[in-house]
């Protein structure tokens, strides 16, 4: 049985090595498509989250400049920790988050964190369309005096449907290509809102008092929250990852990428929403820059940036997600994820009234993400001792059958600390659900086959 299988793993990462453009698989990858630098590049287009912008404008009134500075600096140092440990066994093993789960939660149990990880996907995926849509109807209207952001949200939607079905070979030409124009065009944006509006927000964020308490490490989880769902799935991207790209210029590759992108796109929405009151980014960049040529290099930015985090960060995972649990293939639920996109009501979420509800919403699935995490990280290195079995990861009748009870008590106990705890839930989650899943695999009987 078990060499059989062995056999079936192994023809199928072969048919998974010599795949055309846009075929992703759920086997063991064994032939990776990204160097330190085209890495590197991807986090760095996956980041511009314009998410992170809404929260950087929610903290308005509660945070001085440099607390947000902190803020960000310590929420992107446990990303990127949490990046390295959680992406470790996709970088050795090949495998995907999906498989990756089938030893704490078993072949079943996994459609749990599968839904987990889906769902704000698919929010941030219709919120940063409409978004991006909202750029382009902008600079349609500066060049041709044509208006009509329900037609652009449609294209763009469809433009993304049809970038994503490349798959993975795909999103690495998007981002490698567009990096650079990313780079240039968040400096630009930083230096101009800094030029036009100093005075204000040296007065409105940098000579108040702001605060160091729960508030300030509620901020930075903000900032962790927007990127908690990467932490969950990095080894659907560290899969792709040269083998020969050590554990050191990881860290690299996670720092100077996240860092930059989030301080950034971070301190630009506190500074400008700080001057203007402004919370919506197309109404703030349009204000904010005055020659037409550059409003419109300005809003093909934005556009951009959020179909590089589109493609990359809400469409691999719940797409991978579909692939396991209806065995079809990644193009086909590429597009079904792109059509669940339209139903989360994107143009209820960028009104001015909806930063903080988006801000409750990243604190509420960091709560569930959280405890997914620390099962994630306990099971490979804590039980697995970083060694698995793929043979037993791939074998839907072996002892990861079914579903693994201890990593459901342990997650369900650490979402309700996490809820207990809100404006912390994903730190708070860590310690508990960690503990008990450990001792549950431990001394509970039906997860004793789970422990091979």
């Amino acid at each position: 049985m078990e060499n059989a299988r062995g056999a079936a793993v192994a023809v199928e990462a072969d048919t998974f090595d010599n795949k055309a453009i846009g075929e992703e698989s759920l086997a063991p990858q064994t032939t990776r498509i990204m160097g330190s630098w085209s890495y590197l590049f991807a986090w760095l287009g996956g980041c511009v989250s314009i998410g992170t912008f809404t929260v950087g404008s929610g903290l308005v009134g509660t945070l001085n400049l440099l607390q947000v500075v902190l803020a960000i600096t310590i929420g992107c140092t446990v990303i990127g920790a949490a990046l390295m440990l959680n992406g470790r066994a996709g970088h050795k093993y090949g495998i995907p988050f999906m498989v990756q789960c089938r030893s704490s939660f078993g072949f079943s149990g996994n459609r749990i964190p599968a839904l987990v990880r889906s769902i704000p996907a698919i929010v941030w995926f219709g919120f940063q369309s409409w978004i991006g849509a909202g750029a382009l109807n902008l600079v349609s209207d500066a060049l041709f005096g044509y208006n009509n952001l329900v037609v652009f949200f449609i294209g763009f939607q469809f433009l993304q449907i049809g970038l994503s079905v490349l798959g993975f070979h795909g999103i690495k030409w998007l981002e490698n290509i567009g990096s650079v124009f990313i780079i240039g065009s968040l400096a630009y944006m930083f230096f101009s809102v800094l030029n036009k509006y100093g005075d204000v927000i040296s007065s409105n964020l940098v000579n108040v008092e702001g605060t160091w308490g729960t508030p300030f490490w509620g901020a930075t989880m903000l900032f962790l929250g927007v990127y908690s769902t990467m932490m969950l799935n990095v080894s659907d991207y560290s899969r792709e990852l040269n083998h020969n790209v050590g554990f050191f210029r990881q860290v690299v590759i996670y720092a100077n990428s996240i860092l930059p992108a989030t301080l950034f796109m971070g301190l630009i929405g506190l500074m400008v929403t700080s001057a203007t009151g402004e919370v919506d980014p197309i109404k703030v960049f349009s204000s904010a820059v005055d020659n037409k040529p550059l409003l419109i290099i300005t809003m093909l930015f934005i556009a951009f940036a959020q179909v590089t985090t589109n493609i990359l960060n809400n469409v691999v995972p719940p797409a991978y997600a579909l692939m396991d649990i209806f065995n079809i293939k990644f193009k086909t639920a590429a597009v079904i994820v792109g059509l669940l996109a339209f139903g989360t009501f994107p143009w209820e979420l960028v009104k001015d009234e909806s930063a903080a509800g988006l801000n409750l919403f990243i604190q509420t699935y960091s709560a569930f993400l959280g405890p997914l995490f620390a099962i994630l990280v306990v099971d490979y290195y804590v039980i697995r001792k970083q060694t698995l079995d793929l043979d037993k990861l791939y074998d839907a009748n072996g002892p990861y059958k079914g579903v693994n009870m201890a990593a459901i008590i342990a997650m369900i106990i650490g979402i309700v600390v996490a809820l207990i705890f809100n404006s912390v839930s994903w730190y708070a989650s860590l310690i508990p659900t960690g503990l008990i899943y450990w001792i549950l695999m431990r001394k509970m009987p039906a997860a004793q086959r789970f422990m091979s």
